[in-house]
């Protein structure tokens, strides 16, 4: 896999987490920037999304948001972004983030971004599209998620391939290693992709 260029990030909107995920928000923002690699994000300022946004475009880096018009009721837009976007529909959001990213970063979230991250999946387990999906298990949080995924293999609801539709590493050190931006994967112990 050649280093990527956009990389769609999912993660959630509450700023109740703890600190210890807004710090991997903030080191994946900066960690993208400084890489040279667009982050694109679903475009709000809140919690982990918003943190992510500000780390990149701190580091110099260049941030797309895709932000439908109706969340501005629930949360707010983020108004500092190199490219915002705004939609008409959550499906709109997503399919043009999708089309955007070149792979896909999973960061500790709520329901909307295990939304995203199950859509995206099964988009790969359809083979819609190729790109790598990547899930930060930052302190094991989505550890029960996991066991689950493989509960639905242990009882052939799913293909055990289907298991390496994405990857999984445990700190953004990692998954910049697995994106080719650090260390070699293999210095780093990773699979491919």
């Amino acid at each position: 896999m050649s280093p990527v260029k956009n990389v769609c990030v999912y993660c959630g909107a509450s700023s109740a987490a703890d600190e210890v995920y807004k710090k991997a928000a903030r080191d994946t923002g900066r960690a993208l920037a400084s890489a040279g690699v667009r982050m694109v994000y679903g475009g709000g300022k809140s919690g982990l999304m918003g943190i992510a946004a500000d780390a990149a475009l701190a580091a110099g880096g260049k941030v797309t948001g895709i932000f439908p018009k109706f969340l501005e009721k629930f949360e707010p837009a983020h108004d500092g972004l190199t490219d915002h976007q705004i939609v008409d529909t959550m499906h709109e959001r997503k399919q043009r983030m999708a089309k955007l990213a070149d792979a896909f970063v999973v960061l500790p979230g709520g329901f909307g971004t295990l939304d995203e991250f199950f859509e995206i999946l099964t988009w790969r387990q359809l083979k819609l599209h190729e790109k790598p999906v990547i899930v930060v298990n930052i302190e094991n949080y989505w550890g029960p998620l996991l066991q689950a995924i493989d509960g639905i293999i242990e009882k052939k609801f799913a293909r055990p391939a289907h298991r390496e539709c994405f990857v999984v590493v445990n700190s953004v050190t990692d998954l910049m290693a697995l994106l080719q931006y650090t260390e070699s994967r293999e210095a780093a112990g990773l699979a491919q992709i």
